[in-house]
């Protein structure tokens, strides 16, 4: 399996100011490689690569293997679009500030620094792990790399190539559900609040409402680091989240953990104009996808499920029943559960149901079809 570490870069003022320039060099050409992939239609990188490679060679500085890791870069912007035979191209614009990929041939690690390919030569950069970064350095096999610059910080995000872990003992399931109320909750009955986060969310919306309708520079740039901060502060809720939910699924012997398919959430999750706009910023997706990438970590599959009617059905029979806020009750058995928990229960029920959980080794991610 693949994991991927953040190592702080410590460039000298000659390093930072090669490394701008590369920067500035790489969008350059990939900007330049637009027009070749928009007039044919083409996004197949080998394709690419024929059309574009020698008149980008011949009007930028970049050296043969970054100009294909150019290719590579609008080959694999455009084909994430998905566009079909007759939609329209969109014109795709890289900012001069944009990562720069790092492969095998432009980067070699020497120590506690990082050869990494410039204009001007390789440039030998010193590297600032912390102790979480230096032991996935020390475990895993080096693959491709990316520099990105925050700020005036520079990062080097380095793949790893980690031993796949032998899947987790047990054969339990836990069904996890996603919720605004609540941020997550699981089968068994671990609930983790989303109110200090909603409340941190609201200030930042009221705030960034306040900077939108000022024109002034001063205050664009101060919305620019208001949305950086919430951004942060989401991602480590997120990280500390799925932690404590793969933490549980190892305390109750799961090796399966339960998701839902995201598609419809915000259309199910109703409210007024305030909720609607907390609910486009909320990273469900990033929350789904740290708890997937820390339980393949710990051996644990994850499966998604469509959670039609998890949240109105009842655990205990399957009849419809009613929620108001975190009460559920059926009025068919009687059966009385928080809300969250009867839908994350729900959601393990249909995993066994769908016969997930007597699959052999699978993969840690399983896609199961919905309906």
């Amino acid at each position: 399996m693949k994991r991927t570490v953040s190592i702080k870069l410590v460039p000298t003022p000659e390093q930072a100011q090669a490394l701008l320039e590369l920067q500035s060099e790489l969008a350059k050409a990939c900007n330049l490689i637009v027009p070749f992939a928009r007039d044919n239609r083409c996004w197949n990188r080998v394709a690419l690569h024929h059309l574009a490679y020698y008149p980008v060679r011949e009007a930028t500085r970049l050296g043969s293997q970054m100009v294909c890791n150019a290719v590579k870069a609008v080959a694999d912007a455009y084909k994430v679009l998905k566009l079909g035979r007759h939609d329209e191209i969109p014109v795709i614009r890289f900012r001069e500030t944009g990562s720069v990929h790092f492969d095998a041939r432009t980067y070699r690690l020497k120590g506690d620094a990082v050869s990494l390919y410039t204009l001007t030569g390789r440039a030998i950069v010193k590297m600032s792990p912390g102790e979480f970064q230096a032991q996935y350095l020390a475990a895993g096999k080096p693959k491709e790399g990316k520099l990105v610059r925050r700020g005036k910080q520079w990062f080097f995000n380095l793949v790893l190539d980690w031993p796949d872990t032998a899947p987790a003992k047990g054969s339990g399931i836990l069904g996890i559900d996603l919720g605004e109320n609540n941020l997550a909750s699981t089968s068994s009955g671990k609930i983790l609040g989303g109110g200090p986060l909603r409340h941190v969310r609201d200030r930042h919306l009221a705030l960034r409402r306040r900077l939108q309708s000022n024109g002034r520079q001063s205050a664009r740039q101060l919305l620019k680091k208001v949305s950086g901060k919430e951004r942060r502060h989401m991602r480590q809720v997120n990280h500390e989240a799925s932690k404590a939910m793969v933490g549980e699924a190892l305390k109750q012997g799961a090796s399966t953990i339960v998701l839902e398919t995201l598609t419809h959430i915000r259309k199910r999750i109703k409210g007024g104009k305030r909720l609607r706009a907390r609910l486009h910023r909320w990273a469900w997706r990033e929350l789904q996808d740290f708890i997937a990438y820390k339980a393949e970590a710990a051996g644990i599959r994850v499966i998604y499920v469509n959670p039609a009617y998890s949240s109105k059905s009842c655990s205990a029979c399957g009849c419809l029943g009613s929620r108001i806020q975190h009460k559920f009750s059926c009025s068919s058995c009687g059966h009385l559960a928080h809300s969250d928990r009867n839908a994350a229960v729900n959601l393990a029920k249909l995993a066994k149901s769908i016969g997930i959980a007597r699959l052999g080794v699978a993969p840690a991610h399983v896609a199961v079809p919905t309906h």
